[in-house]
């Protein structure tokens, strides 16, 4: 029996984003077909007022808040207040109405980077607060931790079915390809593909390359989106518990593998098929050498990830190349 009904109303916090939209896809395969999408500028989530009455209105019974800022690395450093206010503005609006409409489910999307600098590999989720973040993204992941604990507080104090997933980093269809602002993966695509249409034989990457990673695509999550939203019920007596024996609110959701950004690279180059030579410039910093997600807990409960990385990776660039035909990426 699932714990959501295939004519259950369902609002997508960011339908129009990579992971709303891939998880619209998903519903709409599996006969999901009551769906509130509405786009930021027909609701702005980060404005309480406006948020409160669309909730009242609509009274949707599935929240699925896949919305946020988000950005690299660059990105963050330079506009640290802003990822934290209106991450902050825009989860709160959404988790306190779902809960004060009477919304049955809700399911909260965090990141991988909630977790700290030096965790454990591979980490688990009792990794959580246990020591400082990395700098190069604390903003965000502060933003996404109190995401967390909303949903668990609530839950604690109200009964409210709020559940969240912890994704690794994800690629696909609708990713960032902004110059600055896009992740490694997404940014590694753009150079190395922009590098092969103007011939240039030498492509210069940061730090040594072995820094280690781990890749998910988008399709994965949403299938698993909908799989904990239909099966994982964190109070029934098999639902994974962390070490100290309680029920876990928030599960990891990777592939259990991971490649160094070296080998990423160069499968890459492979795929975008780029022949010219690729140096390593060492006095870039690496980053933090892993982050491996153990997906242990979720895979227990029956879901696995099924894209490989190099299916997803030629899946992606098919169509990048059709973007960037229509929206000349390169700027």
């Amino acid at each position: 029996m699932f714990l959501i009904d295939k004519k259950d109303k369902i609002f997508i916090a960011g339908a129009n984003g990579m992971v709303g939209s891939a998880i619209k896809r998903k519903l709409k395969k599996y006969h999901y077909e009551n769906l509130e999408c509405p786009s930021r500028e027909e609701l702005d989530l980060s404005n309480t007022e406006l948020v409160s009455k669309w909730f009242k209105e609509k009274k949707p019974s599935v929240v699925i808040l896949a919305a946020a800022k988000v950005g690299g690395i660059y990105a963050n450093d330079k506009y640290p207040a802003d990822f934290l206010l209106e991450n902050l503005k825009i989860q709160n609006n959404v988790i306190e109405n779902a809960w004060k409409n009477d919304s049955k489910r809700l399911l909260f999307l965090g990141s991988s980077c909630i977790y700290p600098k030096f965790s454990s590999q591979p980490i688990k989720e009792e990794e959580l607060l246990k020591s400082s973040l990395e700098k190069t993204n604390e903003w965000y992941a502060l933003a996404k931790i109190s995401g967390i604990k909303i949903c668990q507080a609530l839950r604690k104090q109200y009964g409210f079915d709020a559940i969240s997933l912890m994704p690794t980093n994800l690629y696909g269809k609708g990713d960032n390809y902004h110059k600055y602002n896009s992740h490694v993966l997404p940014a590694l695509l753009n150079r190395f593909y922009i590098h092969k249409l103007e011939n240039k034989d030498l492509l210069e990457c940061w730090g040594s390359g072995k820094p280690r990673r781990e890749f998910m695509h988008v399709d994965d999550l949403a299938e698993a989106c909908i799989f904990a939203l239909e099966k994982w019920n964190p109070s029934n007596k098999d639902a994974p518990l962390d070490e100290s024996g309680e029920p876990l609110t928030w599960l990891n959701v990777g592939t259990g593998n991971d490649i160094s950004i070296k080998e990423l690279a160069t499968m890459i180059a492979n795929i975008t098929s780029y022949k010219g030579n690729i140096i390593w410039d060492q006095s870039k910093p690496d980053g933090t050498y892993q982050k491996l997600l153990d997906v242990s807990k979720l895979k227990k409960l029956g879901w696995n990830s099924k894209i490989t990385l190099e299916e997803g990776l030629k899946k992606t660039f098919e169509e990048y190349k059709n973007d960037f035909k229509k929206n000349n990426l390169r700027i």
